[in-house]
């Protein structure tokens, strides 16, 4: 583990409508973060279900996760909630999740380290 890497990130996690993540993720990254794993699924929740010739439909669902640094998270959760159309009823939701260890940011410990050598 790379228990040395002194960074400070938050997990953002976003559930949008199947054909949006693509969306929330481009906005995600021209505010600042990476980019994001979009994962798919079914919503179950009390406006989840429509009916389709009588028939119960359960509408596919896309979950980004973004680990983003804590000091662009406002600016991040930002463009997802407008890309996401997320102020609006049944369009999604985004919440945010403390991050106490990472793994496999290889990437971003290589930066640290030039930085570190640099004198920033």
């Amino acid at each position: 583990m790379n228990e040395h890497l002194n960074l400070s990130h938050k997990l953002l996690v976003t559930i949008v409508k199947k054909g949006v993540a693509s969306k929330v993720v481009k906005a995600s990254k021209e505010a600042g973060a990476e980019g994001g794993t979009i994962i798919y699924g079914k919503g179950t929740g009390i406006h989840e279900t429509k009916k389709f010739f009588g028939i119960s439909v359960e509408p596919e669902k896309e979950m980004i996760l973004t680990l983003v640094p804590k000091e662009k998270m406002d600016l991040v959760l930002s463009a997802v909630e407008q890309a996401g159309k997320l102020d609006k009823p049944g369009n999604g939701i985004g919440f945010v999740i403390d991050v106490k260890r990472i793994a496999g940011i290889v990437h971003l410990l290589k930066l640290e380290n030039q930085s570190s050598k640099q004198g920033g």
